[in-house]
């Protein structure tokens, strides 16, 4: 039985819970629009200059590596895995780039980016042969990667930090610039959002994804190549860690070897946040751009509004927990229903 078979089979046995699925992700991702809005305008009562052009600006740039990262764990959670190496993939590959352009400043911009990108790619591609070959679990391959990936960065410093004076000024203008008036951390994000848009709802190796997901045993018998799946799916969370590698160094002009230290978690939470299932077989592009953007004007938000730093923690906590729930009440409620149409 070939692969397209296959396709048409994970379609047909996702079929009794389709419409009920669409459904309760439109519910989800309308609500948490209404309350990004409300959200919004409740700051903005309490400081007129939290929409201010100025403002608004600035929660998209800092937002911007946040939702590029958020891409790849979708996919990677989608398949019922996880990456927690993310971070130290970032700061790797940042620290190469900064490393490069600190002996060779006149290397050109795209090279710097092209670099940490394939350091971030190699980093991944190891990631999923543990995983896709060996068979060891995400969380354990991941979280061995996470502090080898941290060693060779302190390794590859020596311990010392690439600061701003170190950096060429066209390396700090990547993150910086501007194309068309937006910044190009910004226009990037757009760029693989289109891009990931594309290739999960318009070519084939994007709905095996979701097939792997949703039962990985019966891809397998059905043809699918999971392991060639679950392989690549790690090596473009790679990737883009490594882009956003590049990114965060010349955003912030500063390589460290604790560069992105937890930020792993922060870019689950917006996967979470924007209905990507932890189960698998589920998550759409459009939440996680509302996941992100609801963690980036909190982050925003919450300090201009004078919130304590402790309570900052909390509020973010229990609006993750609640999503959390959300997830797995809608998830029980699509299964219980399945259940009843199968009886039927």
């Amino acid at each position: 039985m070939n692969s397209d078979l296959a396709l048409g089979q994970a379609t047909k046995q996702q079929g009794g819970k389709a419409s009920l699925s669409a459904n309760f992700a439109k519910f989800r991702e309308m609500g948490l629009l209404v309350f990004i809005i409300i959200l919004c305008v409740g700051v903005q009562l309490r400081n007129p200059s939290f929409l201010t052009w100025e403002n608004i600006n600035d929660i998209a740039t800092n937002t911007a590596i946040l939702a590029i990262l958020a891409v790849g764990m979708m996919l990677v959670i989608i398949t019922r895995g996880i990456d927690l190496s993310i971070g130290a993939t970032l700061a790797l590959s940042g620290m190469t780039a900064a490393l490069a352009v600190k002996e060779m400043p006149d290397l050109h911009p795209l090279l710097a980016l092209l670099l940490g990108t394939a350091v971030g790619l190699v980093c991944g591609m190891v990631i999923g042969f543990l995983v896709a070959r060996i068979g060891i679990l995400p969380i354990i391959a991941t979280l061995g990667m996470m502090n080898v990936f941290r060693g060779l960065t302190y390794e590859a410093s020596g311990g010392k930090w690439v600061s701003a004076h170190q950096m060429p000024n066209s390396f700090k203008g990547i993150a910086s610039g501007s194309l068309l008036g937006i910044n190009n951390l910004i226009v990037i994000a757009v760029l693989i959002y289109i891009a990931a848009y594309y290739f999960v709802n318009h070519t084939r190796t994007g709905r095996r994804i979701y097939a792997v997901g949703s039962n990985p045993e019966s891809a397998e018998i059905s043809g699918i190549k999971s392991k060639r799946i679950l392989w690549l799916v790690y090596s473009v969370m790679g990737g883009l860690a490594g882009l956003a590698g590049v990114l965060w160094v010349s955003k912030f002009a500063s390589a460290q070897g604790d560069t992105a230290s937890g930020y792993e978690l922060n870019v689950i939470a917006a996967c979470v946040l924007g209905g990507v299932s932890i189960a698998g077989g589920s998550g759409k592009i459009s939440g996680i751009i509302l996941g992100s953007v609801l963690l980036g004007i909190l982050n925003n938000a919450l300090p201009m509004v004078n919130v304590s730093p402790f309570w900052q923690n909390w509020i973010q906590g229990m609006i993750i927990v609640i999503a959390v729930i959300i997830n797995a009440l809608v998830k029980r409620g699509i299964d219980r229903n399945n259940l009843i149409r199968r009886k039927m």
